[in-house]
């Protein structure tokens, strides 16, 4: 799993049981999981290591989850700074939930949770976050290799093959990302329409059958193989 999949994951969470109900799930759908059981080791790990993302408990023994969250985003020279935070917590009080969004968390989940819920909100938030992950062994800050030799690099937007430039329209390469960043996932078209364009999928027409179409013929030119492969009567998936 760890040369499929990689991203960093810090889980922030007093029970324990919790704790472990996360890592077994997000592990199985391909995460990195690191665990901090009170707010002071969170704090030391986060001032160790860079994260993509945290899970993130409210109330926590030693520091609180909103400690943590005004020191991070405080706290400029910190690694973890800019990273996402979702917070997950049994307060479900409004004014709970918009002090913790205030200070600066990107996302709150209230207890008891759904764990598919868990994992479509940190997919999102991580888009939005411009964080990707892409099959393969970690690259460079921005860079990560991908399927059968094509590179996606996040910092210059560029995509090429074993080093040969491959040249893809704007939607075509947020089509692309989606893919990459679910590698074993099967989309329909409404889940790509309402990934990519942002808009709710409402009727059937033929836009996405033009840019899957267009994007698959430059990966199959530039790779000699399908890349993405129709799934009869669902959608697309990567190929891998």
């Amino acid at each position: 799993m760890k040369d499929e999949l990689m991203k960093d994951v810090l889980i922030i969470e007093d029970d324990a049981r919790i704790r472990e109900i996360l890592n077994n799930f997000l592990t199985g759908e391909g995460f990195l999981i690191t665990e901090a059981g009170d707010g002071y080791k969170a704090v030391s790990l986060l001032a160790q290591k860079r994260f993509d993302i945290i899970l993130l408990d409210m109330m926590l023994p030693g520091r609180s989850g909103g400690d943590i969250i005004d020191a991070l985003r405080k706290e400029t020279e910190n690694i973890n700074s800019q990273t996402p935070v979702i917070v997950i917590s049994a307060k479900n009080e409004i004014e709970t939930r918009l002090e913790a969004l205030r200070a600066g968390a990107d996302d709150y989940i209230v207890k008891p949770f759904d764990l598919n819920e868990v994992l479509a909100r940190i997919e999102a938030v991580l888009r939005r976050s411009g964080r990707s992950y892409i099959i393969g062994t970690r690259g460079a800050q921005g860079r990560f290799p991908a399927v059968a030799g094509f590179v996606f690099d996040t910092d210059t937007n560029e995509v090429t093959f074993e080093g040969t430039p491959v040249k893809l329209t704007a939607k075509e390469r947020k089509l692309l990302l989606l893919f990459l960043e679910n590698p074993k996932k099967t989309f329909t078209k409404a889940n790509l329409y309402e990934s990519v364009w942002e808009e709710d999928y409402i009727y059937e027409d033929n836009t996405i059958n033009v840019h899957i179409s267009n994007l698959r013929k430059k990966l199959k030119d530039a790779a000699g193989r399908e890349i993405i492969e129709t799934v009869w009567g669902i959608g697309y998936r990567l190929v891998i």
